[in-house]
């Protein structure tokens, strides 16, 4: 699988205290305990709740919100442009709730209260899988336009699909492409719509409005998957190849008005989305006009101050920075115009098993890692909680276990490590420990208290970091030089698998693989593929669950760290204020302006 651009594996404008960026929520923690912090619209940290909705779930309009009122301008500001507008170039969280704006897909999410619920978008379910997770279909609702008003078909779902092979959009997710190709390597078999061919794997009836996928990989959370932007429709009237990424068609409540490059972008209504087709969105204001550039900082004291037009403002994927948080958490004013969650993700630290072969060093360093100290840097407690697992607080069927003690010993355990070193007659073991150079000055900071506890602990680091715009090329090479790099992942769905399969499959080593530990277990492999082919939920979350604990106790091929929680600001005539436990930001599509 690709690098998670919508999940984002950790770029490198983090800091510490709340403004990290990877991807959606959560609660729970230890050993100093997490924080909801939040104010009138605390965190709904409620990933795990998602459930799949019926029919009727998946029937518009979307509920109202209570006092919302349409007309107004909702101004986002944020530090950075989106890097995509193309639905099949889309992976990043910020790029994705934009596109909520103007993209729809065969499913989506339903969110209330921060619970998230799977129904049909486009479609007018979830779906019908037959075969063990092989076929599925899928049938289009009436009444879907485009914005030029013109009929939203079955064709231009599939087309949609199907440049998702194109040579132009690398970007966005595999997942589809290489269940119906059966090889990751899915360029090789298709190479997208434009020579006039299709893939015989997708069968389209425009009469019955039906779209069947063949798959030659069972997929039993096929429905999870095609609900990400990657897959949204695209008419194959308007696309025009790499320019559809500048000026995309929509079918959503918004279309693009104008975009000048890193500096501002304006949605406008679009008047032929029908309320009546979408159980998703709400599309109050009559305009969003995004603001690029301004750091967390800055949007933070512009929020702050909350003066003109800033009072319609919220905070565009930067939250308020270590900095400020203090204060916005202990003035009640502010602390009511706040918003956050936990991201779905884990923040951790990859120990190269090819490197570090010997399980009892890996555990020994697990033992040893100071995340208490690592935490007081990022901010405190307000700055997420600790991780033990890899599957975070908000993932469906997940156990909560601490193999290694990090709730009651959250500051290491050196003499514990030491004394495994010792049994493994590791004493002196050199560890190599690299992370993104200039990403952030916590960086600077937590090198010294991991360096203090390697070496009290018996080990003797070394502290490598790499310039931040190359560290994961870097870091994602089989023969790189580094014992334990520090690295994040995030869900795409909020099942085991998109966790656990990128991260720790041994069949997927390779430069630039996300198994950046190049764990290579068989065992590992074939549990793998036997939870992802688990048909009912309940079986499959507990496999997922249990191949957590047991790679953890049995393969030690990371430390976790965070669970890392963002905070927002909004301006005091911002309603319907809502965290999207996806994309751990404001759900835009709800937001409306007060008079």
């Amino acid at each position: 699988m690709s690098l998670s651009r919508r999940n984002f594996v950790i770029a490198t404008s983090v800091a510490a205290g709340g403004s990290m960026v990877l991807s959606a929520c959560s609660s729970g923690g230890g050993g100093g305990g997490g924080t909801s912090g939040g104010g009138g619209a605390a965190g709904a940290d409620k990933f795990a709740s998602v459930s799949i909705g019926t029919a009727k779930d998946s029937t518009g309009p979307a509920p109202e919100i209570p006092g919302a009122k349409k007309g107004g301008t909702i101004r986002p500001i944020g530090p950075q442009d989106f890097s995509h507008l193309d639905p099949q170039r889309i992976y990043y969280s910020w790029n994705s709730e934009l596109g909520n704006l103007y993209i729809r897909c065969l499913t989506g999410y339903r969110i209330d209260g921060g619970a998230m619920k799977l129904v049909g978008d486009l479609a007018t379910d979830t779906g019908t899988m037959s075969d063990g997770g092989k076929t599925w279909t899928f049938t289009l609702k009436d009444g879907l336009k485009w914005e030029d008003g013109s009929e939203l078909t079955v064709e231009d779902v599939r087309h949609g699909i199907e440049r998702g092979f194109a040579n132009f959009t690398t970007e966005g997710a595999t997942y589809l492409q290489a269940a119906l190709t059966g090889t990751n390597d899915f360029r090789s078999v298709y190479k997208g719509p434009y020579d006039g061919k299709h893939l015989d794997s997708v069968v389209t009836d425009a009469a019955k409005k039906t779209i069947t996928f063949h798959l030659r990989t069972a997929r039993p959370d096929l429905n999870w998957t095609l609900a990400m932007q990657s897959y949204g429709a695209v008419s194959a009237k308007h696309d025009t190849k790499e320019k559809y990424d500048k000026d995309p068609f929509s079918c959503g409540p918004y279309r693009l008005k104008a975009h000048s490059v890193d500096k501002s972008l304006t949605m406008v209504r679009n008047p032929h989305w029908d309320p009546a087709t979408d159980p998703i969105r709400n599309a109050y204001p009559d305009t969003f006009a995004f603001e690029f550039g301004p750091e967390g900082l800055q949007s933070t004291d512009r929020l702050i101050a909350d003066s003109g037009t800033d009072q319609y403002a919220v905070m565009a994927y930067s939250g308020v920075p270590a900095e400020r948080i203090q204060k916005v958490l202990s003035t009640p004013e502010l602390k009511s115009r706040t918003i956050d969650g936990l991201l779905t993700g884990l923040y951790y630290y990859a120990i190269n098993c090819r490197r570090i072969t010997d399980v009892r060093v890996r555990q020994a360093l697990n033992y040893a890692w100071p995340l208490q100290q690592i935490r007081t840097i990022y901010g405190g407690p307000s700055a997420g909680d600790y991780a033990t697992t890899v599957l975070g607080p908000d993932m469906a069927g997940r156990v909560k276990f601490d193999v290694y003690g990090k709730l009651t010993k959250p500051q290491g355990d050196t003499a514990k490590a030491k004394a495994l070193l010792k049994e493994a007659g590791k004493l002196g073991q050199k560890i190599v420990y690299t992370y993104p150079q200039g990403g952030s000055d916590a960086y600077e900071k937590t090198k010294v208290v991991i360096a203090n506890a390697l070496k009290e602990a018996g080990f003797d680091p070394v502290i490598k970091p790499v310039e931040a715009t190359s560290y994961y090329d870097q870091v994602q090479q089989i023969d790189n030089s580094f014992d334990v790099m520090w690295f994040g992942w995030s869900p795409d769905w909020p099942t085991g698998y998109t966790m656990l399969q990128p991260l720790f499959d041994g069949r997927t080593i390779a430069n630039g693989s996300n198994n950046v530990s190049q764990l290579k277990a068989s065992w590992v492999d074939a549990a793998i593929d036997k939870a992802a082919a688990l048909t009912d939920p309940t079986r499959s979350n507990a496999a997922w669950a249990a191949l957590d604990k047991e790679l953890m106790e049995k393969e030690a091929p990371i430390i976790p760290e965070t669970y890392q929680r963002r905070f927002y600001l909004y301006g005091s005539k911002v309603g319907g204020v809502e965290y999207d436990p996806l994309n751990s930001s404001f759900v835009l599509y709800k937001l409306f302006a007060k008079s």
